[in-house]
């Protein structure tokens, strides 16, 4: 963990400094931004559906032409991201809810279209679990479905794929929609026992357990000159 950490600090004070965007000739090797927004989650297999768990996320990431044009790129980020499960039903024998907070360093290709307003992106992201799950874990109401509470240790590797999608405000300000699900469980054996009646068990089972994310953020992309391709298309 000591070692990861270190990585990601100074992957970070790398990322963080666009004043001193590399340059080869007249054209900018890569630019570098901060990122800030909400995810709103679930974890598929835990028995609760919708994207109700909000959390925050923040980061800086840096963005490269790839392949010698203007429309195709490559990004990394570092990113703390909190993730989880919510029930909003109200009802007083129903799960609070948990949080997972994670660092995530996504790599992504994306294509920038030809009038310099949308980039959309596609890749894979790394995630680590740096913070394991709080709060309450009681029925879940009303078909009674009771998670062992005492069995919610996630595992602390996750990889999942991405999809991103960011619009052009103003210069190099863009609204960010990205979705994010794992490829691969962060939970092997999420175990319910199902109650008919109290204090009557009837039916127990696991479910493997899969992070699914959507998240809303603004970036600013330093040096971006991107919204004057729409311009330059139009001459």
């Amino acid at each position: 963990m000591k070692h990861l950490t270190a990585i990601l600090l100074s992957a970070i004070v790398l990322l963080a400094t666009p004043a001193r965007a590399q340059r080869r000739g007249n054209s900018t090797v890569f630019h570098a931004f901060p990122v800030v927004g909400m995810t709103f989650s679930q974890i598929e297999g835990d028995e609760l559906k919708g994207f109700k768990k909000a959390g925050l996320t923040a980061g800086v990431g840096a963005v490269a032409a790839f392949g010698g044009k203007e429309q195709t790129q490559l990004s990394l980020e570092a990113d703390f991201a909190q993730r989880g499960a919510r029930n909003t039903s109200g009802d007083p024998y129903s799960i609070t809810g948990f949080t997972l907070n994670y660092v995530d360093i996504p790599l992504m290709f994306h294509y920038q279209d030809p009038y310099g307003g949308m980039n959309v992106g596609l890749g894979l992201c790394y995630s680590r679990l740096v913070q394991q799950p709080h709060g309450g874990h009681v029925y879940y109401s009303p078909t009674y479905f009771v998670p062992d509470s005492a069995n919610m240790v996630f595992l602390k590797n996750d990889l999942a794929v991405v999809i991103d999608m960011r619009f052009t405000i103003w210069r190099g300000l863009k609204l960010n929609m990205r979705y994010q699900r794992s490829i691969i469980p962060i939970k092997n054996d999420m175990t319910f026992t199902e109650f008919h009646k109290a204090n009557e068990p009837g039916e127990t089972w696991s479910n493997k357990c899969y992070n699914s994310s959507v998240a809303v953020r603004l970036l600013y992309v330093f040096g971006d000159e991107s919204y004057k391709l729409k311009k330059h298309k139009r001459r």
